[in-house]
């Protein structure tokens, strides 16, 4: 079985990046444990118009510093408190989010502890790129996250899987080698019909008392078809980027680091207002 074999596999992923000089790769930052511009500032202290602190999940075979060096300063200047954690890999290795999801996912709850316990802030907002939006998915149904999450925002996010292509078609653009792909437990894990899809999303997609935002790209080509990423459930919302902004081509990757993607997460995150209409032209002003 495909899945079984990839995770099989894992044994070999410590030895790999030496193999094959993951050190040199152009995406992900070779200091991985560097915070992006804006986040971790452990004094930081919530406002009345920001009330909830801000987490950053970055996405498979990314990190911190590659995945948020556009969002995590934005949000910074726009008055929130932001945090980012590096998850599912060795400390300071410059590919991340590679481990057992439901491992990772225990990395994430003792981090949004941390948060708590620095900014006395009773509940989080997240958000997560690809593996990142989906991640929290499980902190929230199975770790006790949804008492202390109220938002998740989901970008791109790997909800229902996708097919073993688009696993190797993301390290491909990351610059990783197929062997690294085939190596890394998550991977298996976010294949389509997987084990640990099929236990995550039984009985519902979604947990009562958390808001669920979803933002997709049709040109996405890691997570396909994009309609797996979306979300069911009263309390989620799910947003085609190209219904509202038609000539937006970003894809998997891109999205990150898209304009129209900030101002919609502040838009998300915002307590005053909807997180539609944008200025497609010049969401940022």
């Amino acid at each position: 079985m495909r899945f079984r074999r990839l995770k099989s596999w894992a044994v070999i992923a410590a030895a790999i990046p030496t193999a094959v000089g993951l050190s040199a790769v152009a995406a992900p930052a070779a200091h991985a444990e560097t915070s992006p511009d804006g986040a971790n500032d452990w004094n930081c202290k919530p406002s009345f118009l920001h009330p909830r602190p801000v987490v950053l999940v970055h996405g498979t075979f990314e990190n911190m510093a590659f995945n948020w060096q556009k969002l995590s300063p934005a949000l910074k200047k726009a008055g929130y408190c932001v945090y980012a954690l590096n998850y599912g890999g060795a400390q300071d290795a410059p590919i991340q989010g590679t481990g057992e999801i439901a491992e990772s996912a225990g990395q994430l709850s003792a981090f949004v502890d941390k948060v708590l316990a620095a900014t006395g802030a009773s509940k989080v907002d997240m958000v997560g790129h690809s593996q990142g939006g989906m991640m929290p998915r499980y902190y929230l149904k199975f770790l006790g996250g949804a008492s202390k999450v109220n938002k998740l925002i989901g970008i791109v996010p790997s909800n229902h899987g996708t097919n073993l292509d688009g696993l190797v078609t993301l390290g491909s653009l990351l610059g990783i080698t197929q062997a690294v792909v085939k190596a890394a437990p998550a991977a298996g894990e976010q294949i389509t019909d997987s084990d640990f899809l099929k236990n995550l999303n039984a009985g519902g997609d979604t947990v009562p008392g958390v808001q669920y935002i979803v933002l997709s790209t049709k040109y996405d080509e890691v997570v396909t078809p994009y309609t797996s990423e979306f979300l069911n459930g009263s309390n989620a919302q799910n947003v085609l980027l190209q219904d509202k902004c038609a000539s937006d081509t970003n894809a998997h990757v891109g999205i990150a680091f898209d304009p129209v993607m900030i101002k919609f997460v502040e838009n998300s995150l915002d307590v005053w207002g909807p997180y539609w209409p944008i200025d497609c032209g010049n969401p940022l002003g």
